[in-house]
């Protein structure tokens, strides 16, 4: 993510970062091969300048073009497969099967671990980027960038934030898995005051990604539809075709929305482009 020198000098600027480091400050010794089993932490450590010392990505990470693929699971991740890479630092989601077994296996090989947590927020978002930051050394890359989303966010709110509520429906997939406004993906929408459907069958998923019924998305009649399954072939044709869906206001109003590939799942730097997405999307509703 490279930006011009004036685009630099005002973010800087604006947070009051400065551009030199403490001279008495210890240098600690930076990791040389990283493995990311995580597509987000992908996305921030190409986003943070450290692309090459990333020796391999799982195989969902596919972002930036020319990431080190490789057959790693993120969701089942293999120890024996993970050190034939000989990393010296292993990002591991948390929610990976088994992670915190793997993870202490991988540090009993004196190998790193960062246990990545899935933020229910933005600050959880900019946590991770402070951390990555300063596990590579790359403290004043992180603070730029996660200033770099937070301009993106005003920004975005300021042009098309609405007065009164406007109801929305955000499909995962096409089975109506949802996201609710306690997940870093609805907190997107309620920063532009917008009414998340899902929030009323939160109970039926503690994580906040419940499975809404045909009957009630119908019911709750949302005036605009994003879909996050786009890419898995969901689009503005096979849903008017849904039974029932034809009366549904986004429907009629043709303000169903297919999102790009991945931009609403990752919590990295292009949650900027996901705002920016919503704000096009939502200003010429009433």
């Amino acid at each position: 993510m490279k930006k011009n020198k004036f685009f630099l000098l005002v973010i800087v600027g604006l947070t009051g970062i400065s551009l030199t480091s403490p001279a008495s400050a210890a240098t600690p010794k930076m990791p040389a091969r990283i493995i990311s089993l995580s597509p987000s932490a992908t996305e921030n450590l190409f986003a943070l300048g450290v692309g090459k010392t990333v020796v391999a990505v799982d195989d969902n990470s596919n972002f930036p073009a020319g990431v080190p693929t490789s057959n790693l699971s993120s969701f089942n991740p293999n120890v024996e497969a993970i050190v034939k890479f000989k990393p010296d630092l292993v990002i591991l989601q948390a929610t990976a099967t088994k992670a915190e077994a793997v993870a202490k296996q991988l540090k009993t090989l004196k190998i790193s671990v960062y246990l990545e947590k899935t933020p229910s927020d933005l600050d959880g978002v900019y946590k991770e980027i402070t951390d990555l930051g300063a596990l590579t050394g790359k403290q004043l890359k992180a603070r730029i960038l996660i200033n770099t989303i937070k301009v993106a966010r005003i920004t975005a709110i300021a042009t098309a934030k609405k007065r009164t509520s406007v109801t929305f429906f955000h499909e995962v997939d096409n089975n109506l898995y949802s996201a609710t406004s306690s997940t870093f993906i609805g907190k997107v929408y309620a920063d532009f005051n917008l009414k998340n459907i899902a929030d009323g069958a939160a109970k039926a998923d503690d994580a906040g990604y419940p499975q809404l019924q045909n009957e009630y998305v119908i019911s709750q009649n949302p005036k605009i539809i994003f879909l996050a399954d786009a890419q898995y072939g969901e689009n503005v044709a096979k849903v008017s075709a849904r039974t029932g869906w034809g009366n549904i206001a986004a429907v009629k109003n043709s303000n169903v929305i297919e999102l790009p590939a991945d931009i609403p799942s990752r919590w990295g730097p292009r949650i900027a482009d996901f705002y920016r997405l919503v704000a096009d999307a939502i200003q010429p509703i009433n």
